[in-house]
Order: structure tokens, then sequence, then C-alpha cells
């Protein structure tokens, strides 16, 4: 559950309230597709990548909803800070392409955008808080978990005790796995995130329910790990991490109508339909493939020498 603006500004006091109730502990695909996703990747690793890893299979699978567990108002600081991070409304940002691959940046576009908006267009929906910052942090992590495998190998090559490293590895590899999750379904990457607003020729619900009760009711009643394994393949590198992650939120985003379709159909209650079990376990399938590659292209790559720090450049008086 995301607690943002909608697609027509500001909600009312009471929703407000009431997404901000809902959002305590919830998020995409719930605390067992998120575990899902992060088992079905950890399984898979492959036996070039290190031992530890693949033996951390029930550490990496508990990490998967961690940062849902970081959403509570009790840490109010926390929430605040971090609750931009589990969405994108790619449709705010359909005249910036491609997206800038720096946080700051992203930033100083969307300020730049906002101040050309005129009042009456909803400047403010233009904030980085409610747009989103889904690929940043997913990057951000992934660049820790590059970071931690490189001090790996140099701990390793130098005969130097890794277990404090390897700790870090397992929560940098399960926490990156929750915003991989996120990016894969459809609702976190959109304006229509929970209720169709706007023109709707379809007929789309516009009740406030369609995202809990897709991601995470419908997933804990009717789906286990076991019904996508088998779709998750053998690890491949991916050549431009942040090109090829913001491909794949914008695949996702192709398939909003798809859930709003299958939930008008009927597909989500109960015991769902064949159709919205194909949709939702192949959606969680591509959410453990891509946790995967990214995995494995951040263990490939930590073993590319990096330049060394440069020497501070001494202030001129």
């Amino acid at each position: 559950m995301k607690t943002r603006r909608s697609g027509r500004g500001l909600v009312g006091l009471g929703l407000t309230a009431l997404v901000l109730l809902q959002s305590v502990g919830a998020g995409a695909w719930g605390n067992e597709g998120h575990t899902y996703i992060n088992r079905v990747a950890a399984e898979k690793i492959p036996a070039t990548m290190p031992r530890f890893l693949r033996r951390a299979v029930v550490e990496i699978a508990y990490l998967g909803p961690e940062p849902d567990r970081w959403r509570s108002p009790s840490e109010f600081a926390l929430k605040n800070a971090q609750e931009p991070d589990h969405f994108i409304d790619l449709e705010r940002v359909s005249w910036l392409d491609p997206l800038p691959q720096g946080r700051y940046e992203f930033y100083r576009k969307l300020y730049e955008k906002r101040a050309a908006t005129p009042s009456t267009d909803h400047p403010d929906d233009y904030l980085p808080e409610h747009v989103g910052l889904q690929p940043y942090i997913t990057m951000e992590v992934y660049g820790r978990l590059k970071a931690a495998f490189r001090e790996y190998r140099q701990r390793q090559a130098a005969h130097q005790p890794t277990r404090a490293v390897e700790q870090a590895i397992i929560f940098y590899a399960g926490w990156l796995g929750h915003y991989v999750g996120d990016g894969s379904q459809p609702l976190h990457t959109t304006i229509q995130y929970n209720g169709w607003v706007g023109e709707n020729p379809s007929g789309y619900t516009t009740e406030h329910k369609i995202h809990a009760q897709f991601e995470t009711a419908y997933v804990a009643a009717n789906i286990t790990a076991k019904d996508f394994e088998g779709l998750v393949k053998t690890p491949q590198r991916l050549d431009h991490p942040f090109t090829d992650y913001v491909a794949y939120l914008r695949q996702s985003n192709t398939l909003v109508e798809n859930v709003y379709a299958l939930e008008k159909a009927g597909g989500f209650t109960g015991k769902g339909s064949p159709a919205a079990f194909d949709f939702t376990t192949h959606r969680l399938a591509a959410a453990s493939q891509m946790l995967l590659d990214l995995w494995y292209t951040a263990w490939l790559e930590s073993a590319v020498p990096v330049p060394e720090h440069p020497a501070p450049v001494p202030a001129s008086k």
C-alpha cells in the first residue's frame, strides 16, 4: 500500500488517515509475496557465487519484507524518509526520458518541472516524494551490495576474516529484494495505484482497495513460492543495470490495466481465476529473475578493479 497523493491532487483528510493506517506493515506483495520472491531467487544462486550466500536462503527470504517493517508511524522519521522508495509514478515523468542516473539530478529535473507548471495544474505532483524514487533506492542498495562483494574478494585474497562482510552482503542482498519486488507490481509504477483516477472508459474500480486485494490478500491466499520457482532461470549479467532496471519498471507499468481488468472480472476474489493466477505468478517470477540477475551482476562487477580514492585537494587560501 502506498501513502501519497492521488492523480487528482491531495486526498481528503479522512482518506489520508485511512491509507496511513492501511500502510503499516503492508507493501507490494505483502509479507508472503516479498518472502517468496527473495526465497526463490536465493535458491537459484549459481555455484559460481559465494557458498555462504547460497546457504543464506532463510535469512534472505526473511529480509524480503524488511523495508515494510520500517513503515510504522511510531518511527516517524524512518517512515517519512523512505516512503517514496517503494514506488515511482512513471506517468508523471513521461516527459523525462531517459531518467537521470543520479537521485539529485532527478530532484533537480522535478523541481524545474514544478517551477514551470501553472498553479492550476497541480505543480506539487512533481515533488520527488509524490513522484516516487523507486529506481534510485534500488540502485543505491545494489551499489552497497557490489561494494561489499568487492570487500569480500579483497579480504579473501588477503587471507583476512570475512564473516562480518558476509553478514553485510546477506543483508544488502535481502534488502535489495524488497525494492525489486516492489518494481514488479504494476500498481507501484503508476498514478493508478489504488483505484482508477481520471477518464475511465473501461469502468475500472475507483474504490481504494484493489492494491491490497491484489498484492496481499490474493497472494497470501492463493500463491506459494513453488508456483513460480520454475519460471526463474539461470541468471544473466546485466550490461547496464540502471537502464535495464528502468526498462523492467516500464514493462511493469504496461501491465497496469491488466490488473484492473482482472479485478473487474473477479480474478482476485476468493480463489480467483486461472488468468489471475497466471498473471500474478509471472509478476512474482519477474521480480525473482531481476533480483537474481542483479545479485549476479554485482558479484561479477565486484571483480573489476576500481581506481583509488584521489588525494584531497588542499583548499585555497
